[in-house]
């Protein structure tokens, strides 16, 4: 197996990013969940550079003082590992039984299952463990699982480390991704956002196993992903196809669009760190470092999404109402540019943006007029 050797570039850049951390801070992973929510916002420098360094956002949303108020409950989590040990249970006899009967196709039903032993040190050497397994696995012409595997995905010029619940590798040389969900199917239907937050994460899976088939010889990643979900109200399981190549190609194009994270190391002032034993007003000036990209959107996937709203809203950024609004604006970034290009009192009246804002404001007056019988306030301002 061929070892690859960490270059000068890449041992300053790892150097850079501990430094960002904290020195005696272990940096935090990067799960295939995260990777899809920094896919879907990739004009977010801040979140690209956090989760780079590999920084503990929620800690340092706590510390300053903007704590994330959502997460899976330490119920949830245990009820989700219970379900999942019961669905792989006996070398993954149920499992391969659900993907068989979904996914089989033309071979034989599995007989004999290989379950390799994918303990290595470190996510690197587990990795390599993993690439490995799945090259000799193919090579066999049988099936193949592989309980929690581990795979890399270069995000941002930066290794990202992922864990899917698990992989098979079928006698016809295809792979796929496995993903053991806690949320019940009813009906042969479960909740359609937590599917396509299912689909998300898998298609992060999809990518990284990509990189590793392009060089075995014999082997092709299935765009079908394999759901295994509890059925109806019954800790039985059950499982659907889900195929994901439409978000595997949104993914793999928003984070082809992720700015490199040396480009924005670089450009940070000297002294920045994310240590969270640093004081809160200078975690705070650490942060708005860093440009966002702050949308709604952002409250149910990122930790630091309550600080960046509250910073967003204090300066009147129109961000805050939404991506979809903030494209409208064109040029306006602020409420008050807003309201006073509506009023007449800046802006280009030959800016599309603004002659609209202008329409509208004229429309507002009238309507407010013929209502009430009094004239509208010239400032834009909403009568309460």
């Amino acid at each position: 197996m061929t070892q690859h050797r960490a270059t000068p570039q890449t041992t300053a850049l790892r150097q850079r990013l501990a430094e960002l951390r904290g020195p005696a801070v272990a940096p935090h992973p990067l799960d295939a969940r995260a990777l899809a929510a920094l896919a879907a916002n990739p004009g977010c420098k801040r979140r690209a550079l956090l989760d780079g360094a590999g920084v503990d956002k929620a800690v340092l949303a706590t510390a300053l003082g903007s704590p994330a108020a959502f997460g899976q409950s330490q119920f949830a989590f245990m009820r989700g590992n219970a379900f999942e040990a019961k669905v792989k249970a006996d070398g993954g006899t149920e499992l391969m039984r659900l993907l068989y009967e979904r996914l089989g196709g033309g071979s034989e039903a599995p007989r004999e299952v290989l379950v390799p032993d994918l303990t290595a040190a470190g996510p690197e050497g587990r990795a390599a463990r993993t690439a490995l397994a799945l090259r000799e696995a193919t090579g066999a012409g049988g099936w193949a699982l592989l309980d929690h595997p581990m795979l890399a995905l270069e995000v941002a010029g930066s290794p990202a480390y992922l864990e899917p619940d698990a992989v098979v590798v079928h006698p016809d040389g295809r792979w796929t991704v496995v993903e053991i969900k806690s949320f019940p199917m009813i009906d042969s239907s479960a909740d359609a956002a937590k599917v396509g937050a299912a689909a998300r994460q898998s298609a992060v899976y999809v990518l990284a196993l990509e990189r590793i088939a392009a060089v075995t010889q014999g082997a092709e990643v299935g765009h079908r992903v394999l759901l295994v979900c509890p059925k109806d109200f019954s800790n039985l399981p059950t499982a659907s196809v889900v195929d994901v190549r439409k978000q595997r190609a949104v993914t793999r194009r928003q984070l082809t669009r992720l700015t490199r994270i040396e480009e924005i190391a670089a450009a940070l002032p000297e002294g920045i760190t994310f240590d969270p034993e640093c004081s809160p007003q200078q975690l705070t000036a650490a942060v708005e470092s860093v440009t966002a990209a702050y949308a709604p959107e952002c409250l149910a996937a990122c930790e630091l999404a309550f600080h960046c709203r509250a910073k967003a809203r204090s300066a009147g950024a129109v961000q805050a109402l939404g991506r979809s609004v903030r494209g409208e604006l064109g040029g306006l970034t602020t409420v008050s540019d807003v309201l006073a290009a509506a009023a007449g009192k800046e802006g280009d009246p030959a800016d599309p943006t603004v002659a609209a804002l202008r329409r509208a404001a004229a429309l507002r007056a009238k309507v407010l007029e013929r209502a009430t019988g009094t004239a509208a306030p010239e400032d834009g301002t909403v009568c309460r």
